[in-house]
């Protein structure tokens, strides 16, 4: 089970990187971390995720695909983990609030 400060901190980067993607420019060159393409490999199976999310934040569908086909479902899927860890914290914070007035 993740504790309370682990949920806020897995929270925050989500919102924090969801943010910095959104914010981003998709067609311009970046630094990366990936360890493969660091080490030379032209194919990686996660390179142009970020770049396909930051399209989505701009509207373009069409380089979105073309940069990672995954780029729709991974987001999806962050949108829905931060609906997840919200709805917990709130509903655990209700809770305690409920418990301290009894």
């Amino acid at each position: 089970m993740i504790s309370k400060v682990g949920k806020y901190v897995e929270i925050v980067f989500w919102v924090l990187a969801l943010t910095l993607l959104a914010t981003a420019d998709p067609h311009e060159h970046h630094f990366t971390l990936c360890p493969l393409a660091n080490l030379g490999f032209d194919w990686c199976p996660g390179c142009g995720l970020g770049r396909s999310i930051t399209a989505i934040f701009n509207a373009d569908f069409n380089a979105s695909l073309r940069y990672h086909w995954f780029g729709v479902p991974a987001l999806l899927i962050i949108f829905y983990r931060i609906y997840q860890l919200g709805k917990q914290l709130i509903f655990k914070q209700e809770n305690n609030l409920k418990y301290k007035e009894i």
